[in-house]
């Protein structure tokens, strides 16, 4: 019994020290909070340079590693919209959306890719520039940023918007982000998880040691789900990857194709 205690006081101490060796070492801002800048690949836990981690196909592989997991796109990975909690008559709706996705995708229509789901994609990455008073994000996927103020409140006169209003504190190491004020426009994670203009999102931004921060969301909405949905991924430091300019518009084929799937006809299947 003595042995196995001191085995697992032992096992403690380790976990302890590993711990503490990870704080230590955690980049910290001039104000002593974690230090969540950097350029980022969300959806991935590969740690290393944007080609050490991405081997797959698309814009988010190079091909230059096979042996790294194919990063999909929003589509094509797995949601969680079968558990996910809709209202019965939502649930339908998101099936529907779900075999009609290369048309009801409203990304492509070039529109904004909303939230989280701009956060967890991982074809594209996103950079974070900290202040002690304000966290921008700027994702290079449609070109859309986000200034996110600390400590501070909503304003009174928002307008419904694709990527919501956002606001953060501190708690502890971890960065908490406010976010209301959504249109109705965008999907949640992929595949057909649409939400109402009565979305309420809040982040959770925790910077765990150099290479990765954990991301953990939680969204409301009364008018489509049943109870809170959260969901956890996280983002990867991609050093010396930059963004570049995305124009959707430029050469998007997808809606001429799209309306002639319409006028042919769509043969929904149920899944």
């Amino acid at each position: 019994m003595m042995r196995a205690l001191l085995a697992a006081t032992t096992a403690f101490t380790l976990l302890c020290v590993s711990f503490a060796s990870a704080q230590n070492t955690l980049p910290r801002a001039s104000d002593g909070k974690p230090d969540l800048t950097g350029v980022w690949q969300g959806g991935s836990t590969q740690r290393g340079s944007w080609d050490e981690a991405n081997g797959g196909t698309g814009v988010g592989g190079t091909g230059r590693n096979p042996t790294a997991p194919v990063v999909l796109s929003s589509n094509d990975r797995p949601t969680g919209r079968e558990g996910a909690p809709y209202q019965e008559w939502a649930a339908k709706k998101v099936l529907e959306s779900f075999n009609r996705r290369g048309i009801d995708d409203p990304t492509a229509q070039c529109l904004p890719g909303g939230l989280p789901r701009s956060v967890m994609l991982g074809l594209f990455p996103q950079q974070i520039v900290q202040t002690p008073t304000q966290v921008i994000v700027l994702y290079e996927y449609m070109n859309v940023f986000r200034v996110i103020p600390i400590n501070a409140k909503h304003p009174d006169d928002l307008i419904p918007a694709y990527m919501g209003n956002s606001v953060g504190h501190w708690e502890g190491d971890t960065l908490v982000v406010d976010v209301t004020g959504f249109n109705d426009k965008t999907w949640l994670a992929g595949t057909g998880t649409f939400h109402s203009d009565a979305l309420h999102i809040v982040e959770r931004y925790t910077r765990i040691d150099k290479d990765r921060i954990n991301y953990r969301v939680t969204m409301e909405d009364p008018k489509v789900l049943t109870k809170p949905w959260t969901l956890e991924s996280s983002l990867m430091l991609r050093e010396g990857t930059r963004l570049e300019e995305y124009i959707c518009a430029e050469n998007n084929l997808d809606p001429a194709r799209y309306e002639q799937l319409l006028k042919d006809g769509v043969k929904i299947t149920r899944q």
